[in-house]
C-alpha cells in the first residue's frame, strides 16, 4: 500500500533533460559528475567521501559565491537504477536529517524527465526552505545537470 504524503510538506521541481536515462542516472552516482553540477548557480562542490550504495554516505561541502561553506551529507536509502534514488539529507555530521529526498527519472526516449522531491517533517520546515529560495535553487541545479549531461552526451555522440 502506498503512503499518502501531505503536499504541505513537499517541495518538488522537475526538468526534461537532453540525455537518455542511463546517462542521467550516472550523473547522480559519481562524485566527479556531482561536483560539476550539483547546487544552484554560483555554488561549487567538494566531495570528501562518497559511497553510492544503500546505506552509503555522500559527504561534501558546498562553497557559496559569497565565500561561505555549507557542509552537507546524504545517506542513501534506496537506489533503483535507472529510475529512483531516495536519501536523507543533512548539514553537519551528527545532526539529524533536514529532509528526505527522492530523485525520480522517467525515460522519454533520448531525453529524461528528472523530478526532485523533498519531503520535510513539517509544513513550517518546508515553508522555511521556500523563503530560502529552494525552488529557484532546485531549478538552477537541474538546469546545471541538463547542461552538464547534454554536453557529455553530445561529446559521446561525436556532435
Amino acid at each position: 500500500m502506498a503512503v499518502e504524503l501531505d503536499p504541505a510538506r513537499i517541495l518538488e521541481v522537475e526538468r526534461l533533460v537532453g540525455a537518455p536515462i542511463g546517462l542521467v542516472f550516472e550523473m547522480f552516482s559519481d562524485a566527479r559528475n556531482l561536483d560539476a553540477w550539483w547546487g544552484p548557480d554560483g555554488f561549487r562542490n567538494e566531495t570528501h567521501e562518497m559511497d553510492f550504495s544503500v546505506g552509503g554516505l555522500w559527504r561534501y561541502t558546498m562553497h557559496g559565491p559569497d565565500g561561505k561553506d555549507w557542509p552537507n551529507w546524504i545517506r542513501y536509502q534506496d537506489i533503483s537504477p535507472p529510475n529512483r534514488i531516495a536519501y536523507q539529507h543533512g548539514g553537519e555530521m551528527g545532526e539529524p536529517a533536514h529532509f528526505e529526498g527522492v530523485i525520480t527519472l522517467r525515460d522519454e526516449g533520448e531525453r529524461t524527465r528528472v523530478i526532485l522531491t523533498l519531503i520535510f517533517a513539517t509544513r513550517e520546515a518546508r515553508d522555511a526552505t521556500f523563503e530560502f529560495g529552494a525552488v529557484e535553487g532546485g531549478q538552477q541545479t537541474l538546469a546545471r545537470l541538463d547542461a552538464h549531461v547534454t554536453a557529455l552526451h553530445a561529446s559521446a555522440q561525436g556532435t
